[in-house]
């Protein structure tokens, strides 16, 4: 295999299929499979007749497809945008500790601390009661605004970026727009995997070596809402960008683990430069919002020292598939000396 290869699981190729119409994630193998796991299902949510549900069975193998050259497709786009795209904020490509509210960074020191403890950490960040979910500042206003400026000059180019999941319609993925090397990773190593490894040690906090970053866009004639999901990261951050907007609030229930009809759900307020720091597994969702227009980003940080030994997306052992770019963040060595499943077919 080649040295310092990026991986994918398998089950990315197949599994966790959004379908919007019908509220409902699915797994396609081959349409035998998919008929036999989901038409009573699908009748159940509205789809009705054999035109209607091939439409949907059209959806879900596009979808595959589309996955399957996603990182090549990616990794074209962002050399095409490298090439074309002139910034309108260059400032904003370059993390400084100017776009920190002191509040965030006063509790990053305290990470780096020798005094360093939860119980002392607790003291600069909102803690959720009984949730393991915590909110703090995290940008000052005026990054807010110009980053939002950025994104909004590079939506009136004639370029293209990728749709950041399968769950967003609206957004921008940021390592396409050339953000992740000069921004997104100094936030993860020199902020991020500080109060991580106090917040969270049995999730991977101290060992966050990957992540995929995007930007999301909520409005009254774009997306309303996220339905309820979890995401595919050990540790997830969530920072409103902005603009105005009203409702619109992050909901939460269990992890992952919880049957559905046991969970028990909470709405997060979520404001402008304000992050909301989760364990990936952690189900949420956001709630429509009402009137204006709301930015997101999305930093789903990764441990390979975890996922290499089980699948956040399909609970299983990784069956890995070499890909392009950056991969899902699993790696071959396991932390215990041993090594990953390595596959040669996708499907």
């Amino acid at each position: 295999m080649t040295a310092g290869a990026a991986y994918s699981c398998a089950c990315f190729y197949t599994d966790n299929i959004y379908l919007e119409e019908h509220r409902l994630h699915v797994r396609f193998t081959e349409e035998q499979q998919f008929c036999r796991d989901y038409q009573a299902a699908l009748q159940s949510r509205g789809c009705h007749g054999a035109d209607q549900f091939s439409h949907v069975l059209e959806k879900v193998k596009k979808e595959v497809q589309r996955r399957m050259t996603l990182a090549e497709e990616s990794m074209k786009r962002k050399a095409e945008i490298s090439l074309n795209y002139k910034p309108f904020r260059p400032e904003v490509y370059v993390l400084q500790e100017c776009f920190l509210t002191e509040e965030f960074l006063e509790a990053v020191r305290f990470c780096k601390s020798p005094n360093a403890s939860l119980e002392g950490l607790l003291k600069h960040l909102h803690s959720i009661p009984g949730k393991r979910i915590y909110c703090f500042p995290v940008f000052v206003p005026q990054f807010c605004k110009d980053f939002v400026e950025e994104l909004e000059n590079f939506e009136k180019s004639d370029l293209e970026t990728g749709r950041p999941n399968t769950m967003n319609n609206y957004g921008i993925l940021l390592n396409e727009l050339g953000l992740d090397e000069s921004f997104i990773t100094p936030l993860r190593e020199k902020y991020l995997c500080p109060l991580a490894s106090v917040l969270y040690p049995d999730w991977g906090g101290g060992r966050l070596d990957s992540h995929k970053a995007f930007v999301v866009q909520y409005s009254v004639d774009k997306d309303l809402d996220l339905s309820c999901h979890y995401d595919n990261a050990e540790i997830t951050l969530n920072i409103s960008l902005g603009k105005e907007f009203t409702d619109g609030n992050l909901y939460f229930s269990d992890m992952r683990e919880v049957p559905s009809n046991e969970r028990r759900y909470m709405e997060v307020e979520h404001t402008m430069g304000h992050g909301i720091l989760h364990r990936g597994q952690h189900v949420h969702g956001a709630l429509p919002i009402t009137s204006g227009e709301r930015w997101n980003l999305i930093i789903w940080m990764r441990a390979s020292s975890i996922r290499n030994k089980l699948c956040p997306m399909c609970n299983r052992e990784p069956q890995l598939v070499e890909t392009m770019g950056q991969g899902d963040g699993f790696t071959m060595i396991k932390e215990d000396g041993g090594e990953t499943v390595d596959v040669c077919t996708l499907i």
